[in-house]
């Protein structure tokens, strides 16, 4: 039977360090890691996302602000905030909370955000950094993702790594950050054949796909390390992950719960990222 891996605990202990580093800094220097969070229109996901991110930062004594523009927001409108943000001293991180109104373009949207306050890291000058390994930036699931890996005291090094998914959000980006640990890595998707075979060679097996309950027990290798990066909700309400908790918890030596595993470390990361741009200007 596995043992859980607490992605609350594990969070908890990662916000106990930023809220003390941020306080030494503020001693230091009398200032604090600013974040800034747009969101446009009313979906009701990212309403949630924003007010746990605002919380977030009030909790480890961040300076935030929150800008809540209307559904029929204007491209101009919005790169114009991004621009002042940019320029504004007081503000370290920008977060444009995503998915956007249809009628905008995201990519538009992260490249007006400076890569050195880019703190989702989904900037193209980030991403590049992260695949040879110079980043200043890990975006928020991956780099939670590792923070659990670790949290159990498996070393990734000469692991068997399956990472399923291939999203630029998740996918790609966890991929070269096992690499990076050097992991041996090989990335599933919709397109891979005999999943089943690929699976079951797994050390560390990530799920990232968005399909309720897809990974089963017979899927995985006997003590393999699996974290589900998957929120799913039921007919019945229920949230689940994209892994069967109750066929693979009987096979794996550690899992991730859903909820209560990789979502708590996903915010903790981006209030890392943030102090982190804020030393980078210190």
């Amino acid at each position: 039977m596995a043992q859980i891996i607490n992605g609350k605990a594990v969070s908890l202990a990662e916000r106990e360090r930023i809220t003390k580093e941020t306080e030494e800094l503020f001693s230091k220097y009398g200032r604090r890691p600013g974040l800034a969070v747009i969101i446009v229109g009313e979906d009701p996901a990212s309403k949630v996302y924003v007010a746990n991110k605002e919380k977030g930062c009030q909790e480890v004594g961040f300076y935030s602000e929150l800008y809540r523009l209307p559904e029929d927001t204007q491209m101009p409108e919005l790169l114009s905030l991004i621009e002042k943000l940019n320029n504004d001293d007081k503000i370290n991180g920008i977060l444009c909370q995503l998915p956007l109104p249809k009628h905008l373009n995201e990519e538009e949207v992260i490249l007006a955000i400076n890569p050195n306050k880019d703190v989702d890291a989904f900037h193209p000058v980030n991403t590049g950094k992260i695949m040879i390994g110079n980043h200043s930036f890990l975006p928020c699931t991956p780099a939670g993702v590792m923070k659990l890996i670790e949290s159990t005291g498996t070393d990734i090094s000469g692991k068997e790594c399956v990472v399923i998914g291939r999203s630029n959000i998740v996918g790609k980006p966890q991929a070269m950050l096992l690499l990076q640990a050097n992991g041996t890595v090989t990335i599933c998707h919709s397109r891979t054949k005999n999943l089943k075979e690929v699976t079951r060679r797994a050390d560390i097996l990530v799920v990232a796909i968005g399909k309720a309950d897809f990974i089963t027990g017979d899927m995985v290798k006997e003590g393999a390390v699996v974290i589900d990066v998957g929120m799913n909700r039921r007919a019945d309400g229920k949230l689940t992950g994209d892994v069967d908790f109750e066929s693979c918890e009987k096979v794996a030596s550690y899992i991730t719960p859903v909820p209560g595993g990789v979502g708590p470390m996903t915010i903790t990361m981006l209030l890392e990222n943030t102090l982190t741009a804020f030393k980078n200007t210190l």
